[in-house]
């Protein structure tokens, strides 16, 4: 009888449930979107109980698809949108107030201060991180300082905290178990990655009471059962990954040097460093990239904000695109980007600029522009602010990225693909499997439940992907690229200059 595994998959606009057999082929899915809440300029929310209900849709929705009992599930794995956090009631499991995302930057003035009182040091050294509203760390202090209250609750440990693996494991256990895994960790601002703790002195800086933090644990590993009443059966859940790391395991990025990008509402690059957490001279992170049998992995990350989300924007916010289908047509009959060039800041810019006050910034617009001229700028941002942090990794790690491997929906596009390898000038490969941060969480809980044996027997579920080679000489990649570069320095610092 063939095993499955079941991954669910929590990402910034949708939820999505994966069930794989025990060769890595996806038996069915099914994804529900929910609602982005923006009660503020450049602030994010999510409604914690949204999220749980999309994934609980979407995770019944693929076991009616397959056919099989949850009973049939060997493991569950999880992997999820990272830096999002929730704070919920201990007793009742019901959230405080929204969730605050990862885009969110409204704790950049907090960031500021900490900056000035001269502890970014100390954080990078600590966390690997950078001090920047993207992370956890200063969104629980938001949370602590703005809701009435909740510091005493906190500190009596009422009120707990946690990334949204740690929220959907609390409610798929029924509120039996609060934690998380390495990778998840890493992302709080709040954790020392050497010494595998959460830091003390931080909390101290931070005022976080220890008492609300999850406990941390392997990547790859029981960290509890389904309660009966959520999905009718006991069910273990065993492995945890932030998206990003998942998606390097799920890669098979398993040796020094090899590196992946994932292109969803962000894009987000990671090259395995193995043992050594790597320090970054170019504004890129170093962040847990799994534990797994008592050892832990680091990885090299450099964070675009906006990717998909800027295809999202046409389509949405202009009425530009109907769908995100249509942007390969279009961007081909633009058949240049007629000097068009689009920087999508919209709540900032990531690696290598951490600059939250750029903003999203179209120039080079003529008479003649058009649409296509739009779609394909937008399309072309994605490759540039991948270029951007794939040279940033190449110094830091003192290792050459042969070539890139990526996943991601947007991968489908193969006018992005192709313009990708030709900006990087290099090869990129694309997953023959898209949804490889659903199959790294598989991977994760799979390996240990035995369903499969180890690394060697996992790179053996991934089939070839399609591989596309740079055509463009390097006098025009030059050429666009710094273009591009010209186009950031018009959008940093605006909201700023205001």
């Amino acid at each position: 009888m063939p095993s499955y595994v079941l991954a669910l998959d929590q990402g910034t606009t949708s939820s999505r449930a994966i069930v794989f057999d025990d060769r890595g082929g996806i038996v069915s899915s099914a994804a529900y979107e929910f609602p982005q809440h923006f009660p503020s300029p450049g602030w994010v929310e999510h409604d914690p109980e949204e999220i749980w209900g999309s994934q609980l849709r979407a995770t019944k929705a693929a076991l009616q698809k397959a056919g099989i009992a949850p009973s049939a599930i060997r493991a569950i794995g999880i992997t999820n949108q990272r830096e999002t956090s929730v704070v919920w009631e201990k007793a009742t499991g019901k959230p405080i107030a929204n969730a605050i995302v990862w885009q969110c930057r409204r704790t950049v003035e907090t960031c500021e201060r900490l900056v000035r009182e001269g502890h970014a040091d100390l954080f990078r050294e600590r966390t690997g991180l950078k001090i920047d509203p993207y992370f956890s760390g200063t969104k629980v202090r938001w949370f602590l300082d703005e809701v009435p209250g909740l510091r005493k609750r906190a500190e009596a440990g009422e009120v707990l905290f946690g990334t949204v693996d740690s929220w959907l494991l609390y409610r798929l256990t029924g509120g039996r178990v609060h934690a998380t895994d390495y990778s998840n960790a890493s992302r709080t601002l709040l954790y020392n990655i050497r010494r595998l703790e959460w830091d003390e002195e931080i909390l101290r800086i931070l005022d976080v009471p220890r008492a609300m933090l999850p406990e941390v644990r392997p990547s790859s590993g029981t960290f509890g059962e389904s309660d009966p009443a959520v999905l009718g059966a006991r069910i273990p859940i065993a492995g945890i990954a932030g998206d990003q790391q998942a998606a390097l395991f799920g890669q098979a990025c398993f040796a020094v040097g090899a590196a992946k990008n994932t292109y969803g509402t962000g894009c987000f690059v990671l090259v395995n460093t193995g043992a050594e957490a790597r320090a970054s001279q170019s504004g890129l992170l170093t962040t847990i990239a799994w534990g797994i049998e008592g050892k832990v992995e680091y990885a090299l990350e450099g964070s675009v904000f906006v990717a998909g989300a800027a295809v999202q924007w046409l389509r949405d916010g202009l009425g530009v695109i109907h769908e995100a289908g249509d942007t390969e047509a279009l961007a081909r009959e633009a058949q240049n980007n007629g000097g068009v060039y689009f920087v999508p800041a919209f709540v900032g810019l990531g690696a290598p600029y951490w600059d939250p006050y750029a903003r999203g910034t179209i120039l080079g617009i003529t008479r003649g522009t058009t649409r296509g001229h739009l779609v394909r700028a937008a399309l072309e941002s994605i490759a540039y602010q991948s270029r951007d942090v794939v040279a940033c990794m190449e110094r830091d790690a003192g290792v050459g990225v042969l070539d890139l491997r990526a996943d991601g929906g947007a991968t489908a596009n193969r006018f992005l693909m192709q313009f990708q390898a030709d900006i990087l000038g290099r090869p990129v490969i694309r997953a023959a499997v898209s949804e490889t941060t659903a199959l790294g969480a598989a991977f994760l809980a799979g390996l240990a439940t035995g369903v499969w044996s180890g690394r060697e027997d996992l790179a053996r579920q991934l089939g070839a992907g399609e591989r596309f080679e740079p055509t463009m000489g390097e006098g025009e990649r030059e050429g666009l690229y710094a273009e591009w570069l010209r186009a950031v320095e018009r959008a940093r610092g605006w909201e700023m200059a205001r």
